[in-house]
């Protein structure tokens, strides 16, 4: 199945990433662009996801300093879209691969495109990865790990169910019974032709 390669690259990122545990450590893809090109794309989207959900930590110490706060936030923002960019190149490639595939007559369109699923599916594994170092983190009461081991137990769920889900779709559109239609973000915020703001500097 997909996610099972998807999951087992998604624990691969954010265990490396721990390893060092610094947003501005230096990125490397173990996996060819070109030979391993799926496995490529989620390795990079996942490390995006991880070095963002640490900054979102960062940007919420109450100390932190106005400057450094608008940096980090300019950094996020610039995350932002390269997570919105690495969706869309994973969409991509299930349009090649699924682009001979005839949709039937009766087939429907999904609510999201595959992508967009595995976008969900990363950020859930770094849920699982941080929930599970709540249940067994020194100095923790009682309390706190039974609650989070609650928690962690549902997040387990529903990694499951989405991956089922994520899996089912891919299945429906190589059999016609869906298909594909993405579309682009078209994310305004960035452009300085459509953000006012941006538009009046110029």
């Amino acid at each position: 199945m997909f996610t099972d390669k998807a999951n087992k690259i998604f624990k691969e990122v954010i265990d490396m990433y721990h390893v060092i545990d610094r947003v501005d450590q230096e990125f490397s893809n173990p996996y060819d662009s070109k030979s391993q090109q799926i496995e490529h794309l989620l390795y990079r989207k996942c490390w995006i996801d991880t070095v963002q959900w640490h900054y979102e930590d960062i940007i919420r110490d109450p100390e932190i300093d106005p400057v450094a706060a608008l940096k980090l936030k300019r950094q996020i923002d610039a995350s932002n879209q390269d997570r919105t960019d690495m969706v869309e190149y994973i969409d991509s490639y299930f349009l090649e691969t699924y682009k001979d595939v005839i949709p039937k007559e009766d087939a429907t369109i999904n609510t999201e495109s595959p992508a967009w699923g595995v976008d969900r599916l990363s950020i859930l594994a770094l849920k699982v990865y941080h929930m599970h170092e709540e249940t067994v983190r020194e100095g923790a009461s009682d309390t706190h790990k039974a609650a989070c081991q609650k928690k962690y137990n549902v997040l387990l769920e529903q990694q499951v169910d989405l991956s089922t889900a994520i899996d089912t779709l891919l299945k429906d559109i190589e059999n016609g019974d869906k298909y594909m239609k993405v579309y682009k973000q078209m994310k305004m915020y960035n452009d300085d032709e459509l953000n006012p703001v941006l538009r009046g500097e110029k």
